[in-house]
């Protein structure tokens, strides 16, 4: 069983999609993500598996990120966070984004 002290350790934050790029890779499609997560924190690249989702329907949206893991290589980029998501009925990434748009960009899960 995780801890209360282990929950944390992560720094989950609400982020908004500022730019995002479909990188074509034979095996799987690879989004390129940049999130803004305010002033403090600044921008992040996540690399993400969001299929679903078309560019227009990512850019603007908020998103929930996991912000202090090492970086990870996925496909081409550099992963610098990892965008939360869970599976749909078809297996593909279904993202955890805040119900509402009040959520404060930047803000911490809690």
């Amino acid at each position: 069983m995780a801890t209360y002290d282990d929950f944390l350790k992560l720094d989950i934050r609400v982020g908004k999609i500022v730019s995002a790029e479909k990188l074509p890779n034979p095996k799987h499609t690879t989004h390129k993500l940049i999130i803004d997560f305010g002033e403090s924190i600044g921008q992040k690249i996540s690399g993400a598996r969001v299929v679903r989702y078309s560019l227009d329907q990512l850019i603007g949206a908020l998103v929930v990120c996991v912000i202090n893991l090492p970086p990870k290589k996925i496909g081409a980029v550099t992963s610098e966070v990892l965008t939360l998501g869970v599976p749909g009925a078809d297996q593909e990434c279904v993202l955890v984004i805040p119900k509402n748009n009040d959520a404060v960009v930047g803000g911490r899960l809690y």
